[in-house]
């Protein structure tokens, strides 16, 4: 049965309640950054929600507690995974050029960790069990020093098994040295979305795994057919519903997990208890948006608020203006708006299949709030989502099987730029070292793009057709030009490996815990990394300890990047020294695939460091 013992019902009587006033004491349950504003008495007001409290530069030691604790959430009770008693946890605030020196406690009944997400600092410390070290046993406390060497927006989280999706993440802000590297701001927010399920994790990946379109209620019915027969003609539709079938795959797979049971969250509060940031009209305002969810991807906008994007993961960039952006999971961008009028702003993110959203009000007083836009019409995939080739598909060719191989009237990869834009790079400088075809996928991978496309250019899912301007990665420019301009001594190429049907998640259809080696980047050496993703869906891809240069012909101003959502059927090349020696995680960020297998480790400098060796 999919129905549970909670509902949606409940859930939305609850948010009306809240609405009303009537869980009123639920504020205080949260961490204090996201509790309710106070009136604005200057430009840097230490009261007001989720403010960043800046300050002198200065050496930081913290105690982070991780407890097990009931809680009200998402507009109702649950147990959850706590730090230092709240969900979100507490800011970390740290100094570039200053010292880190944070504790962290485990309150728990079982192992625990925390992952400082897109910091540089010694592997040892970078908090994945069974990579860099044990993990920490109950009662024990992990210590972790390290000098800072970076500014920006990041993130912690637990990275022993389903841990995150119970609570235990929070935002992480690091000042910048230099005034150069300063974004002026009259007052900066954290803004931390998350999704929240009160269903036990394991009970929810247990049914990915029996049933993967479990939480998927917006499969196309027979009125979908007749309306695509309508604009597109019989041969057409039945051509592209072959194809889908022959995938064991839906166009309207765009989220594994779904609002049917999730509630998405803005700094620990739903929607209906309305998170709001106030300001002072003509105010510069810095909102860091933190994508901390475990499976959700977003779209952010502030209906009739203009935005400039300066940062990208942590890194500042120049300045774009936009209406809109797509965040997906782990991924940060700080965005700067500049409300002019005595009026609130709603603060929409909603979830990338529209299936749910969570909102905040940025507003002069407390009190107010703005209308909310309705969900969107459900995005559904197309056939360059299936890495297909268009021109085949027009012919009437040009399915995939399901070994991965292209079928008769299909085609191969490609090179070059063909007039729909497949494939944007020619075959890039240096040698492969590290190169798989699809022969190699094995039963982890289901298809194989037989076209793949570079689509830095393209808006996110959902958002093709939206009437105002979309930020997409080629719009992304580096404040700085590159410092290691030297051509990479390896390419190592990955695809991005996936059977949606029986929920196998793999890179080059290989599971994490079948690995036979790791990855190995040279030490202090280029290394270009080349994703192809051969599945229908995106991916967001972290590298642990390392920037990567995102190669979007920016020139000499690639943007770095710690996390790249890696479209379906795309091939993306990143850039990276590699001078950081140690044992490195590289995952998707989905928190069901990565336990599912879709991981690796990198190792950076084999023998050439002795630390290397030690764990």
């Amino acid at each position: 049965m999919r129905h549970e013992n909670y509902s949606k019902d409940r859930r939305r009587l609850l948010q009306a309640m809240a609405s009303a006033g009537l869980l009123a004491g639920f504020d205080s349950l949260l961490p204090t950054y996201a509790r309710a504003s106070t009136a604005p008495h200057g430009p840097h007001l230490d009261t007001t929600a989720a403010r960043v409290p800046g300050g002198p530069a200065r050496d930081v030691t913290m105690d982070v507690h991780i407890r097990r604790e009931t809680i009200d959430i998402a507009g109702g009770r649950a147990s959850a995974i706590t730090v230092n008693n709240s969900v979100p946890g507490p800011i970390v605030e740290l100094w570039e050029g200053k010292n880190a020196h944070l504790r962290v406690h485990n309150h728990l009944d079982e192992s625990t960790s925390i992952h400082w997400h897109g910091i540089l600092l010694p592997f040892q410390m970078d908090g994945v069990p069974g990579v860099v070290f044990p993990g920490i046993d109950p009662g024990d406390t992990f210590e972790v020093d390290f000098p800072v060497r970076q500014y920006g927006t990041y993130w912690y989280h637990s990275h022993t098994g389903l841990q995150e999706q119970l609570g235990q993440y929070g935002p992480l802000v690091i000042h910048p040295q230099s005034r150069e590297d300063h974004i002026d701001a009259d007052r900066e927010y954290v803004v931390v979305l998350s999704d929240w399920t009160f269903e036990d994790p394991h009970r929810l990946m247990a049914k990915l795994k029996k049933m993967s379109d479990y939480y998927n209620f917006s499969e196309r019915t027979a009125a979908d057919f007749a309306e695509d027969v309508s604009k597109a003609g019989w041969g057409a539709t039945l051509r592209d519903r072959m194809a889908w079938g022959n995938m064991r795959m839906s166009p309207r797979d765009i989220a594994d997990v779904t609002g049917y049971t999730y509630t998405y969250l803005m700094n620990g509060m739903h929607p209906g208890a309305n998170w709001t940031a106030l300001f002072k009209p003509g105010e510069r305002i810095r909102l860091r948006v933190i994508n901390a969810s475990a499976m959700s991807y977003f779209n952010v906008r502030i209906p009739g608020l203009p935005m400039s994007v300066v940062a990208s993961d942590g890194q500042n960039v120049e300045p774009v203006k936009t209406d809109e952006f797509q965040i997906g999971v782990a991924e940060r961008f700080d965005v700067v708006v500049e409300p002019k009028a005595d009026q609130a702003y709603t603060l929409m993110a909603e979830s990338m299949d529209r299936s749910g959203y969570a909102r905040g009000t940025l507003a002069p007083r407390p009190g107010m709030d703005a209308s909310v836009p309705p969900l969107r019409a459900q995005p559904t995939r197309t056939m360059v989502d299936m890495g297909m080739d268009m021109d085949m598909m027009n012919m009437g060719g040009g399915s995939m099987s399901h070994s991965g191989h292209a079928m008769p009237g299909g085609d191969s990869p490609k090179s070059g730029m063909g007039a729909d834009n497949s494939i944007a790079m020619m075959e890039p400088a240096g040698p492969v070292i590290a190169r798989h075809g699809p022969d190699g996928h094995g039963p982890g991978n289901i298809t194989t793009a037989t076209v793949q496309r570079y689509r830095l250019a393209e808006r996110g899912t959902g958002l093709k057709d939206v009437p105002h301007r979309v930020l997409t990665y080629s719009q992304l420019r580096n404040t700085k030009p590159m410092a290691d301009k030297r051509e990479p001594a390896k390419t190592i190429e990955l695809h991005l490996t996936g059977n949606m049907d029986r929920y196998m998640w793999s890179f080059d259809g290989v599971k994490y815990s079948d690995a036979d080696s790791p990855i190995d980047f040279p030490y202090n050496e280029r290394v270009r990394l080349i994703m192809i993703n051969d599945t229908m869906m995106e991916h967001p891809i972290h590298l642990h300890g390392m920037f990567m240069e995102l190669e979007n012909k920016q020139g000499e101003h690639l943007p770095f990047k710690d996390t790249i959502s890696v479209l379906p059927g795309s091939r993306v090349s990143l850039l990276v020294t590699a001078n950081e020696p140690g044992r490195w995680f590289f995952h998707c960020h989905f928190l069901y695939h990565m336990e599912m297998g879709m991981a690796r480790v990198v190792r950076v400098g084999p023998g050439s460091k002795k630390e290397n060796t030690d764990v």
